[in-house]
């Protein structure tokens, strides 16, 4: 499977009686609806999520495999004791596609049994990893609410509502989206016809999910990293790989963004200049140059706009983190799944980026757990301690920057104070000048410069927000120090991997919040 890009999953979940005579129409309606999913899509891979179970989950695989989208077999059990549920020509089709299927698992155990019939269990389980692994459902469904736990209808509930209770916690979800094919059970009738589509849920949202999807894909296109998280002796991981994609894209946008930044601040302070010398000095050419620059300066803010390079270099920094994160919760032998710890504020500002964990973490962490003292702790540690060294530093000039910029606005102010008592006429000396304007007038563009440059030299590094950056830093790098100790005195448990992760995601949703307001914009 490819591991550079996100893949759009469509999972499927459907029941089993499905009349002879509504397959065609069900057949056209599925396909209709993968087809616009590609079309709305370019640049994104779908794969479809399926058990392969007989009626509704054949239906669909046939029909994703006309339209040459790849199969993910989601068994709720393994393939000898799930092939005892089909007989004949379903079971015939169920051999066939999953021979076809590009990949094949059985789906791990989310809930508690809690005397739940064994098998009837593990169809709710498999309904349970469909919906929470797809970017949409498919659902081939009549529309009725079942009874057994374990149907299509539960298994929509598990999309749109998050209706099932994990094991090893309770976490809330953004709700699914769910695309309802109406098929009737041993005949029609509900009053609808076989292959009317309903949408469940945020039809907007959703697009919107897509679309930051495929633009992220089709950026992931020409996007080269070898970045490497992992020692070099552990076997690769599509999450560690998808990781340095977004890791370098976010920090092209983050490049992106502080230069345009920087580009508006001398903007705003040329046209300042060139205003005062026009008004003041009437030097009536500086206003073609006042035109030029917020020319300028319109060019530049539509370059940011249209790049959007400040909201992907936030939100490809989430993506980025949280792979990051789930790279080491697997190499430790972790199921914990990132999209499970991320804070409400970060899944609702960034849903895209929760299905797009989903979607990246298919298959089950390789089950033999690796430290994670050095390559995870150690590491972070010590990127956080030379972080802070070059965040103080940054701190240091911002300061040094603006204060000089003030201080020469104090001492040009307290000259052309002095020149108004003395020689302007403020004070009714014999000495005072006859014509004092002309000094007047370079007071006036020099103060109204400097203080211009000083504003507009403060709103950049207000922007970019270095002492909150340097007290994250610091905060962080004691974290990693007392984890570090909590390791060597305890080991790696399962506790300590949950902190570990939660603590990362919150740090990275706290500062994603503290930059998501400093956008690019330009007032003078």
């Amino acid at each position: 499977m490819q591991t550079h890009s996100i893949p759009i999953t469509v999972g499927v979940t459907g029941h089993r009686s499905i009349p002879k005579e509504a397959e065609e129409a069900l057949t056209a309606a599925v396909t209709n609806e993968l087809e616009r999913l590609m079309k709305r899509c370019p640049h994104s891979r779908i794969v479809m999520l399926n058990s392969l179970a007989e009626g509704g989950d054949q239906l669909c695989a046939r029909a994703a495999q006309a339209l040459s989208i790849p199969l993910i077999a989601a068994l709720p059990l393994e393939r000898e004791e799930y092939e005892k549920d089909f007989k004949g020509d379903a079971k015939e089709a169920f051999c066939t596609l999953y021979d076809r299927a590009e990949a094949c698992l059985v789906v791990p155990q989310a809930e508690a049994q809690n005397g739940m019939d064994a098998r009837d269990f593990a169809y709710r389980q498999a309904g349970v990893y469909v919906a929470s692994h797809a970017h949409v459902l498919l659902a081939l469904w009549d529309g009725e609410e079942g009874t057994s736990g374990c149907g299509a209808a539960e298994t929509v509930r598990f999309m749109t509502d998050g209706a099932f209770a994990p094991a090893d916690g309770a976490f809330v979800k953004t709700p699914g989206f769910v695309i309802h094919v109406f098929a009737p059970r041993g005949g029609f009738g509900g009053g609808q016809s076989a292959g009317a589509v309903r949408y469940l849920g945020d039809e907007e949202a959703f697009l919107s999910l897509l679309d930051r999807t495929d633009e992220f894909n089709r950026l992931a296109e020409g996007t080269a990293s070898d970045a490497r998280l992992l020692p070099p002796d552990a076997d690769p991981d599509p999450t560690e790989t998808l990781y340095g994609v977004a890791d370098a894209l976010s920090m092209r946008s983050g490049k992106r963004y502080r230069a345009i930044l920087a580009a508006l601040a001398a903007v705003s302070t040329v046209i300042t200049a060139a205003f005062l010398l026009y008004d003041e000095a009437e030097l009536h050419g500086m206003i073609l140059v006042c035109g030029g620059m917020l020319l300028a300066a319109w060019i530049m803010l539509h370059y940011g706009r249209r790049t959007a390079s400040h909201r992907r270099y936030l939100e490809y920094r989430t993506l980025a983190e949280s792979l990051r994160v789930q790279t080491f919760l697997r190499y430790a032998g972790s199921d914990l799944c990132v999209s499970r710890l991320l804070p409400w504020s970060a899944q609702v500002e960034t849903a895209w980026v929760v299905r797009a964990l989903d979607a990246v973490t298919l298959f089950p962490s390789p089950r033999a757990p690796h430290p994670i003292r050095s390559c995870w702790v150690e590491k972070q540690r010590l990127y956080h301690e030379n972080a802070l060294i070059r965040s103080n530093r940054a701190v240091r000039g911002s300061e040094r920057v603006v204060g000089i910029a003030l201080r020469v606005s104090i001492a040009l102010y307290l000259l052309v104070l002095a020149y108004e008592l003395l020689l302007g006429g403020l004070l009714p000396l014999p000495w005072a000048l006859s014509d004092p304007e002309p000094v007047r007038t370079l007071a006036k563009l020099l103060l109204g410069s400097i203080s211009a440059a000083t504003l507009f030299i403060a709103n950049y590094y207000g922007k970019l927000a270095p002492k909150s950056t340097a007290s994250t830093h610091e905060k962080m790098a004691r974290f990693y120090l007392a984890v570090r100790n909590r390791l060597d005195r305890q080991g790696q448990t399962e506790e300590l991997l949950t902190l570990l992760a939660r603590e990362e995601l919150a740090e990275n949703a706290n500062w994603c919040a503290e930059q998501r307001d400093n956008g690019i914009d330009f007032s003078l």
